[in-house]
């Protein structure tokens, strides 16, 4: 495969995406389309053109602004002790008078602040992540931050179930022993967003029936609370899988936790791997789809040792077997189905082809998977010429199409995608090159939140909001 860039209007054309499956809020047609006053050279795809932040935090199109809403090691949690390092993916959720953040924290062990220990909350004294739910004005001023899990690792990403909770990931396959852990880590926890008190003695109840492997994103089914993962792991790469929930299961309020903690619960329901096929033809790893509309059938393959009790799930299986894929990320439940990413792949990490960045969708009905974007390999990822690498967490914007955190190399930019497949940037990140993530919007739609990694900024984003121009 050639790495020159691709023409990425063109090439994200080729594909009916009704944006990447949104269902759009509200009228579209009636939306007004704003003049944008000249910030630099560039057609208005999006939302305009960027312009420089004055204070090299986040340029951000013309009548857009941000509010800093904590800065890890310097804004303090309730209780006085500062806001952890490495913020992650967010769950955002509403509540009255504005919305409650569930933040996860990517901090394994060396990190400069990690999530305090906490009676009833913490799974692992001997570990460092976690995850903190900050309450937010409607403004996104920041109203007070508490410690909702303690004592887990590498919390990367996660998703929202139907019921209004946050599944929080470890992305990581250590074993107690490890660097100071005293429990086996690589789990997802459920997280209440309701208080802190709501999930004293719940939240570090791992769920141990989704498997012990390097986790990245969970997508929720509201039909039949099935489940959706990500591992993002190689040497070999890691695999998309499914957890199906035993027969009389009921999604809501601590029914996960209630059937962990159950007889039998650690091996709960089904956890299967994909596999991928094309005209009859298995596909060993996803980065040979090159052409969005690109479908996959798929089947599932039932994993021998959802723990790992002596050999990482990803190896029990041939690469005959199922599909693998490096760098698989973000995931978002719509349209009927589950968007996830692949950040991007190389053929020197074992992948059939290389890019920098595919978004597919998975169709419980059809049992299928469709490539719905693909971005080429950015020739120069230092300059901003409209080339976007390693698109990571993504989410569903209510005016159409989605955005997608970068995290590649050289500048990072939140990049979103139009309805009509156009990519544009949505914001700059001014300050370094760290990696955004966790964009979500609120329930009403006003803001964007997301997280700059490091140094640790929470961000609110408001504007003039409204369908991205094509």
């Amino acid at each position: 495969m050639s790495t020159a860039p691709l023409n990425r209007r063109g090439f994200l054309g080729r594909t009916a995406l009704t944006g990447l499956g949104v269902a759009l809020a509200g009228s579209v047609d009636a939306l007004v389309r704003p003049a944008f006053a000249s910030a630099a050279p560039g057609q208005a795809i999006g939302y305009g053109p960027l312009v420089p932040d004055p204070n090299r935090i986040l340029s951000l199109p013309v009548g857009f602004s941000y509010t800093v809403v904590s800065r890890s090691g310097e804004t303090q949690l309730d209780g006085g002790v500062p806001v952890p390092s490495d913020p992650d993916a967010i769950g955002v959720f509403a509540r009255p008078g504005g919305s409650t953040l569930v933040t996860n924290h990517e901090i394994g062990s060396d990190e400069p602040y990690g999530v305090p220990a906490l009676d009833g909350l913490t799974y692992d004294t001997g570990a460092r992540g976690g995850t903190t739910t900050t309450a937010v004005g409607a403004d996104g001023a920041r109203q007070g931050q508490y410690v909702s899990v303690a004592g887990t690792v590498n919390n990367c990403a996660g998703g929202i179930t139907p019921w209004g909770t946050w599944l929080t990931c470890e992305e990581t396959e250590a074993r107690a022993g490890e660097d100071g852990f005293l429990l086996d880590h690589g789990y997802v926890f459920e997280v209440d967003p309701a208080s802190q008190e709501a999930n004293r003695g719940k939240s570090p109840v791992p769920l141990k029936f989704l498997g012990r492997y390097a986790h990245e994103a969970v997508a929720v089914d509201p039909a039949s609370s099935t489940i959706y993962l990500t591992e993002d792991a190689s040497g070999p790469n890691g695999l998309y899988y499914r957890w199906t929930p035993p027969q009389g299961f009921r999604g809501g309020p601590n029914a996960l936790r209630e059937l962990a903690q159950s007889p039998g619960g650690d091996a709960a329901g089904a956890l299967q791997a994909m596999a991928c096929f094309q005209g009859g033809t298995h596909v060993p790893d996803l980065s040979q789809a090159t052409e969005p509309g690109t479908v996959y059938a798929v089947q599932w393959v039932g994993v021998p040792d959802r723990d790992a009790t002596s050999t990482p799930v990803r190896e029990q299986f041939g690469n005959d077997v199922v599909t693998r894929s490096r760098k698989l990320e973000g995931q978002w439940w719509g349209d009927g189905g589950a968007y996830f990413v692949a950040s991007y792949a190389r053929t020197s990490d074992g992948s059939v082809a290389e890019h920098d960045g595919q978004v597919w969708f998975y169709d419980p009905a059809k049992q299928t998977v469709t490539l719905k974007t693909l971005f080429g390999v950015n020739p120069d990822p230092a300059v901003d010429t409209g080339n976007y690498d390693g698109p990571d967490n993504i989410t569903v914007s209510p005016y159409g199409g989605v955005i997608l955190a970068e995290d590649g190399e050289g500048i990072s930019h939140l990049v979103g995608v139009t309805a009509e497949g156009e990519p544009f940037a949505m914001a700059r990140n001014e300050l370094n090159d760290s990696e955004f993530c966790g964009p979500a919007f609120s329930a009403d739609g006003k803001i964007l939140f997301a997280n700059i990694q490091s140094p640790g900024l929470t961000l609110a984003i408001t504007g003039p909001w409204h369908r991205p121009l094509p």
